[in-house]
Parts: C-alpha cells; sequence; structure tokens
C-alpha cells in the first residue's frame, strides 16, 4: 500500500462551535451542566497518594515487579492525572486561575516530567484553533508524520516516545509563549519531587514512576486515546467519542465530541450531554474499545500521522494569551 505524502486540508472551519450553537438552540437547559467540581481536587490528591505509595512499594522489588506493577496500575493512575490536569487547564475545579493551576501543577507531581502549565496554554489553543497547524500542538509535524507514516514498526516507535514527539512540536507553535513564572515553578516542584524521591525511595521507585508515565500515554491501550480523539478512522469525521469501560477510571475523558462542544462542562457531566443531545451525538461514529483501537492502530495501514484533518481557516478566534480566558459561551469567565 503507498504511504499518504500529506494530511487532509479543508477550507471550513472546526465543526464544534457550530454543533454547540446548533444544540443550545434545541436544548438550551444544557447550559445548566456549565460549572465547576471542587470535588475533582481530592480525586487529584488520592492519585497522587496512590502513586507516591507504589513507588514506595516497589522500591525493594525485582525489576520484573517494577515494570509490571508501571503496566498494569501505574499506567491508569498517571493517564487519570491527566486528566486531572486537563480539567485543571479548562479551570472546571475552581473559580480562581491560580488555585487551577496550583492544582495542575499537584496533579503533574508523579508524572515527573513538568507538563501541566505547558499543557494548559497548547491545549486551551488546540480548542479554539482544531487543525491549524502552526497553533494546534495535538497535530504531528510534517517530518514526524512523514517519518512514522503508516508502517508498524513506526508507529510502535511513536507511541512508546510519544512525549518525545510532543516536546519536537513546540518549535512549530511560535506563536504562544513556552516559558513564563508558572513554568518555572512547574519546573521547579517537579525537580524537588524527583530528588526526595530518588533520595528517600531509591531508582526503582524513579524508574517506576518514569514508566508508569511512558505507558500511560504511548504503548499501551490507554495509548490509543491519543488516537480515538482526532485522527480518522471512519472517514474525515474529525472528532471521535469513546464510549467504553476505561471512561470509568479514566473519568469519562473519552467523551471527546462533548468535551469539544462544551469544554466548561467538568467530567462528571459530560455523559449528560449525550444523554440530553442523542440525536447529535449518536449519530457519529464513536469507539468502544481503547483496546481494540490501539491493534487496530498498529496492524492497519489506511491509518497513519497523516490521517488527519488541517485548515488554514481559523475561524473569527482571536489568538488569546494564557492568562485570558475564552470569552465564548462555552467559556465563561
Amino acid at each position: 500500500m503507498q504511504a499518504k505524502k500529506n494530511f487532509i486540508h479543508v477550507e471550513c472551519c472546526e465543526p464544534h462551535r457550530g454543533r454547540t450553537k446548533e444544540i443550545l438552540k434545541e436544548v438550551p437547559d444544557m447550559r445548566k451542566l456549565i460549572g465547576k467540581n471542587p470535588l475533582t481536587f481530592l480525586a487529584i490528591i488520592g492519585l497522587v497518594a496512590f502513586q507516591l505509595a507504589g513507588s514506595w512499594l516497589v522500591a525493594d522489588q525485582s525489576w520484573w515487579i517494577v515494570l509490571g506493577a508501571a503496566y498494569l496500575l501505574g499506567a491508569f493512575a498517571d493517564h487519570a492525572l491527566f486528566v486531572m490536569i486537563h480539567e485543571c487547564a479548562h479551570r472546571l475545579l475552581f473559580k480562581k486561575p491560580a488555585a487551577n493551576r496550583l492544582a495542575g501543577i499537584l496533579a503533574n507531581i508523579p508524572l515527573i516530567f513538568p507538563s501541566s502549565v505547558s499543557f494548559e496554554q497548547y491545549h486551551i489553543k488546540h480548542h479554539s484553533f482544531q487543525g491549524v497547524h502552526e497553533l494546534d500542538g495535538d497535530l504531528p509535524n510534517y517530518w514526524e508524520a512523514k517519518l512514522i507514516n503508516n508502517f508498524f514498526v513506526g508507529k510502535v516507535i511513536w507511541l512508546l516516545f510519544y512525549p518525545l514527539f510532543q516536546v519536537f512540536r513546540i518549535s512549530r507553535l511560535k506563536e504562544i509563549q513556552p516559558f513564563n513564572k508558572w513554568v518555572g515553578l512547574n519546573w521547579l516542584v517537579q525537580i524537588l519531587f524527583i530528588s526526595a524521591i530518588a533520595f528517600f525511595f531509591g531508582p526503582k521507585a524513579v524508574v517506576f514512576l518514569v514508566l508508569s508515565f511512558f505507558f500511560s500515554v504511548g504503548l499501551h491501550p490507554l495509548g490509543a486515546r491519543w488516537i480515538q480523539e482526532h485522527y480518522l478512522t471512519h472517514g474525515e469525521q474529525e472528532t471521535y467519542s469513546y464510549y467504553g469501560v476505561f471512561n470509568k477510571v479514566a473519568f469519562n475523558v473519552g467523551y471527546h465530541n462533548e468535551h469539544h462542544d462544551f469544554p466548561s462542562v467538568p467530567w462528571n457531566k459530560l455523559p449528560q450531554i449525550r444523554k440530553n443531545a442523542p440525536d447529535y451525538y449518536n449519530t457519529l461514529s464513536y469507539h468502544t474499545s481503547w483496546t481494540k483501537l490501539f491493534f487496530r492502530f498498529l496492524f492497519d495501514r489506511e491509518i497513519s500521522l497523516f490521517s488527519r484533518i488541517v485548515r488554514a481557516n481559523r475561524g473569527k478566534v482571536a489568538l488569546t494569551d494564557i492568562s485570558t480566558p475564552d470569552t465564548d459561551l462555552t467559556h465563561p469567565k
């Protein structure tokens, strides 16, 4: 099969703002779901404690136990912490932006690499400029997509080192400031934490956390989430939801169309969006198994890193700084 050589270019705007307006006209009570969920902070505390306890428990175990614990337990905890960081990025815990950002830094602690504050910057732009290559950090670089393309070995490498490939995308997003005082604080907290873990628990504890991190976003069924969200697996539908059992341990992060349509609705109310507007969501293609998608991505040569929609049309959204919240209907101050 001939490898793809480019992304799919479209002239239209991203699909979510238009659908949001249609749904709100038909189901105006959907606005009642918008709000904060401060109880999410308790989940952050529990997950951080779980990973700290795990790193302590494996500190004197064999390397096989360290590996197994990271793949079977740590990966799920870290993935859930990524979802918590995602909630903080959308300011869905507290009213004050600083409180959400500090909660995200706390959630970041077991994830080894400082990323929560930077994720906030790039992720909000992903929502505002979905598919715009110079602003959407979720899109692969051209060289990245060409290198990996639709080859099995390439996809394995890409999933295994997915966080590193994301780092290489930063240089292309020239309209986003990569460093500020919050990023500096994020780095400082992580350096102090990693040093403390290494000193008190030892190298196996650190390796457990590193492996948990890479498995949670890469070569693991959980890694299929990154394919599920925006890779073209059913025609040219641009965004996909996942309605499977892993949502129970992933805080409903699979409800991705719902989230893009209403990004100011917290994780616990995302299923209600689909329930309130079934005609809009049940008619879209969706996934029911991350495990099945994981293997399909690896072996199906019809799916490559070029299986993405890109656009030059920015719509009517103005580029804003990280400190400026959206004033869109679904992003209230």
